[in-house]
């Protein structure tokens, strides 16, 4: 008998349903559910505990998207044949449900949570990761966890002018716009996709149906509380104390602190490092004037955050009150730029991109399809011709870390500057491409930085691009009377301190990439449009800025990057060309040096032929295009001995096709064996005198090219 659960179901706008459903599976967790839509099942589980640990004064919440093999009825590849780390594609979706789940917890609630969302069926036609944030902020709603939610995710596509939200599969490969917004009833909280050049309006629009998705969704899950709550009464939110305040403290570190703060703002400083330190010897001064008899246990940390708080607000009114910024910006204002090509001679292509404080030194490395990415994920296989690799070591803030390898972030950032290059990469590129961008400074978006860099450096490899892509962040401060600053090119201390982080990308036609997260509750459609708007002069701005260093792509490869000839041939040559295990190509390619791949594609065989030197490359065409060519009879071929029988010789007369000399063939005088007469690796002449018409072998004779012996006498 199974255990009969508490389902609520709904349809979208296309009348597709989704079911909710809770009790059956995982009942020791705070909150668990299981999302259905079609065949696609996601089984969602919140776990919080009751205390914070001491000292923790931020929320440590994880969270991890995995997707079973066996939803999929596949075995997972690699040696033990189970799951294991995350993949960068889960990781990801991880990354999107945590920025729309952690802002909605209280700033107050600190206690250890875990969020873990898996894909226990899968639909191929129903994308799961939309529907992972649906997943899990139902199972939030329905537990006694603080959170102000619901909140959902939708997927937006445009087809044919016509957005789709949670598009099939097939749909979503001939969209031009792939975007996964977050948002609660009431406001956007999360967008990020990508988009084939798209307008600002087209992607206002975008947005705008994603939210009414949205809103149908958090009245589902509303109803599905209540239906909990039918069964097995109100659900109450637990009482939690995990902050300890002192309200006299904290009004003393604002009188104290907090014209000082502004002053340091006032200052405008440009330089990162001094205007740091000036904020810090604020506080420095409030601790040190405060006699050690007052200062009881936590007190330099209580005074930290009620710190932080005052620079928070001082900072913000400092931006509103002047228009300017603290580096002495005003709010449109891109800081200078400058850029070179070709600074790695090794590499075959390069750039370095640095803007302010911020700087990127990018790589391009071309590579053929044996360099291929291979992807095996549960519900997708397949390959990958362009990557881009983010790396952000401690220096580059000027701190001292372990360095670990990628992290989410490094792995999120390089994904959206891999998504905003991709939309531009010419579809008659030949080549796998890797870019590597390694950040050496950093002051304000190393993301957008890379976007730019990589622009150059793949212009600076020859990589055919349609058009230069740039990229910029933009930020905001908003006060409580309505008042707001939309701030270009932000800084670091502008990302932390503001209530918006908007990242867009693209050429001088549209947006190809963007990521937004909203701090900031209401924020109207207008202000948006006036984002973008101003997003897009400080991308035109840096797009001018770039071509200072490169206009267009280079017209030619460098000379030490591999170059790629391609050759189509009849699929029946393919086994002639590769020979007898394998015998036949790796022959020429240890004779030539070049790199050669086939395979078989739309009823031909596509041969990709690389190397370095030219002339390598032509001597392969030569030897592909005689295993190709069909022999005549009749024709005189140059041969290779390439054995000696009792009965006569085998010859090589074209590449990978061997005749047989039969003794009596050899010479017009009668032999009696073939000893003294020819050897194997003697290269002669041969005539191609029949073809067997049921083994296909080849018969060759040479005395027919010899003159007779009357006719050598006269």
């Amino acid at each position: 008998m199974s255990q009969i659960g508490i389902t609520h179901s709904f349809k979208l706008a296309d009348g597709r349903e989704i079911s909710l459903e809770t009790g059956k599976l995982a009942k020791q967790a705070d909150g668990s559910v299981v999302v259905k839509m079609g065949d696609t099942m996601l089984l969602a589980t919140v776990v919080s505990n009751k205390d914070a640990k001491e000292g923790t004064d931020f929320l440590p919440l994880s969270v991890d998207y995995q997707e079973k093999f066996a939803s999929a009825g596949r075995f997972p590849g690699g040696f033990f044949k189970r799951e294991a780390r995350l993949s960068d594609y889960e990781i990801l979706i991880s990354r999107l449900v945590d920025r729309a789940l952690r802002p909605l917890f209280p700033d107050d609630y600190h206690a250890d949570t875990q969020v873990l969302i898996s894909l226990i069926s899968g639909d191929k036609n129903n994308m799961p990761d939309a529907l992972a944030c649906l997943a899990i902020s139902a199972a939030i709603t329905i537990s006694d966890i603080p959170f102000n939610g619901p909140v959902s995710e939708v997927r937006v596509s445009k087809l044919d002018g016509k957005l789709l939200v949670n598009p099939t599969v097939g749909e979503m490969e001939k969209s031009s716009l792939d975007m996964i917004v977050a948002a609660n009833a009431k406001d956007i909280m999360m967008v990020e996709g990508e988009m084939k050049e798209i307008s600002e309006a087209e992607m206002l629009e975008a947005i705008k149906c994603a939210h009414e998705a949205i809103r149908l969704q958090i009245t589902a899950i509303n109803e599905f509380k209540a239906k909990v709550e039918a069964v097995k009464g109100p659900i109450v939110k637990r009482e939690y104390c995990h902050e300890t305040n002192d309200p006299i403290l904290k009004e003393r570190v604002y009188k104290a602190t907090y014209d000082k703060v502004y002053a340091v703002a006032k200052l405008q400083n440009p330089n990162k490092k001094e205007r740091a330190a000036a904020f810090k010897a604020v506080l420095n001064e409030f601790i040190e004037s405060i006699p050690s008899e007052e200062k009881g246990v936590g007190f330099e940390g209580l005074v930290k955050k009620y710190y932080h708080e005052v620079e928070f607000d001082a900072v913000r009114a400092f931006v509103l009150d002047t228009k300017f910024r603290l580096d002495g910006r005003k709010t449109n204002q891109i800081r200078p730029i400058w850029s070179e090509i070709g600074y790695l001679p090794s590499a075959h292509g390069s750039s370095i991109f640095t803007r302010g404080e911020t700087q990127s030194l990018t790589s391009v490395t071309l590579g053929t399809k044996m360099d291929l990415q291979s992807i095996d994920r549960a519900l997708y296989q397949g390959q990958n011709n362009f990557m881009l690799h983010y790396n952000f070591p401690a220096f580059s803030t000027g701190e001292v870390k372990p360095n670990r390898g990628p992290g989410r972030r490094e792995i999120g950032h390089g994904n959206l500057a891999e998504r905003a290059l991709k939309q531009v990469i010419n579809a008659e590129n030949p080549y796998t491409v890797r870019v590597v961008s390694d950040i050496l400074e950093s002051n304000g978006s190393s993301s957008m930085a890379t976007v730019c860099a990589g622009t150059l450096a793949l212009m600076d490899a020859g990589v055919k691009i349609n058009k230069p892509v740039s990229g910029i962040a933009m930020g905001m401060i908003t006060d409580d009377k309505g008042n707001y600053a939309i701030l270009s090119d932000i800084l670091g201390d502008e990302d932390h301190l503001g209530d918006m982080d908007f990242k867009v990308t693209g050429t001088k036609d549209g947006i190809t990439a963007c990521q937004m997260d909203l701090k900031v509750d209401g924020l109207p459609y207008e202000v948006m449009a006036e984002a973008l708007e101003q997003a897009k002069q400080g991308r035109l701005h840096i797009l001018g800025e770039m071509a200072k260093t490169i206009t267009e792509t280079r017209p030619d490869y460098k000379e030490h990057a591999p170059r790629i000839v391609k050759m189509v041939i009849p699929k029946e040559f393919i086994g002639a060309i590769i020979g007898p295990g394998g015998k036949i190509i790796q022959e020429m390619q240890r004779e030539t040096g070049a790199v050669i791949v086939i395979e078989e594609k739309d009823g031909m065989g596509h041969i990709d032929i690389v190397a370095v030197d030219k002339a390598k490359i032509d001597a392969v065409l030569a030897k592909i295009k005689g295993i190709v060519a069909t022999p005549e009879v009749g024709e005189v071929y140059d041969g290779k001995v390439k054995s000696i029988m009792a009965f006569g010789a085998f010859v090589e007369f074209m590449p990978g096709k061997d005749g047989l000399l039969h003794i009596s063939e050899v010479e017009h005088r009668r032999l009696e064996s073939m000893d003294g007469v020819l050897k194997e690796g003697d290269k002669i002449q041969v005539k191609l005198i029949g073809i067997d018409p049921k083994t296909g072998k080849f018969k060759l004779s040479r005395k027919v090219l010899l003159p007779k012996p009357e006719q050598a006498n006269a």
